[in-house]
C-alpha cells in the first residue's frame, strides 16, 4: 500500500500544525517553504482539511491557519480514509474494470483485503498527538530548514 503525495502532504501540514501549536497562526507559504511543496497543491489540501473540520482557516491580514482540534482528537486512519482517493489494490477490487480471468476462483483478493483493513487498523491506533509527541523536537527542525 503507498499512499499519495496528496495523503502524504495531507499528514505533513497537520505534522507542521500540530508542532506549531494552536497560539500561532501558520501560513501557506511557511508550510511550501518548510517543506518545498508547491503552495498550489498545498492550497488544495488545506481547502480539504478545513472542509474535513480539522483545520481552521483564518482570512484577512493577520489570518492564517490553525488545527480546528486538539491533536489528539485527530486519528491519522480516518484522515488517510478521507484523503486517499482510491484503495482499490488491484484490479479485482474495482469491479466495473475488472478484467481478470481469475476473478471468480481467486484468494488473492480476499487475502489483499484481509491486508488493507489491517493497515487502517494500524493507523486508526494513533492520532496526530502520538506523531507530534515531542513539538519542540519538530519546532527546532523546522527552524533549521527556513536556515537553509
Amino acid at each position: 500500500m503507498r499512499l499519495t503525495s496528496y495523503t502524504d502532504y495531507a499528514l505533513r501540514v497537520l505534522i507542521f500544525l500540530a508542532a506549531k501549536g494552536n497560539d500561532e497562526l501558520s501560513s501557506i507559504r511557511e508550510i511550501s517553504d518548510t517543506y518545498g511543496i508547491s503552495k498550489n497543491h498545498l492550497m488544495k489540501i488545506i481547502y480539504q482539511l478545513g472542509k474535513m473540520g480539522i483545520i481552521e482557516t483564518i482570512r484577512g491580514r493577520n489570518g492564517g491557519i490553525r488545527l480546528a482540534m486538539k491533536p489528539k482528537d485527530i486519528n491519522i486512519g480516518k484522515v488517510v480514509r478521507q484523503t486517499e482517493e482510491d484503495f482499490r489494490l488491484v484490479e479485482c477490487f474495482d469491479p466495473e474494470n475488472n478484467f481478470c480471468v481469475i476473478s471468480p476462483v481467486c484468494g488473492l483478493r480476499h487475502i489483499l483485503n484481509h491486508a488493507l483493513a489491517a493497515y487502517l487498523a494500524v493507523l486508526d491506533q494513533y492520532t496526530l498527538a502520538d506523531l507530534v509527541a515531542d513539538p519542540e523536537k519538530y519546532r527546532m527542525h523546522f527552524s533549521k530548514q527556513a536556515g537553509k
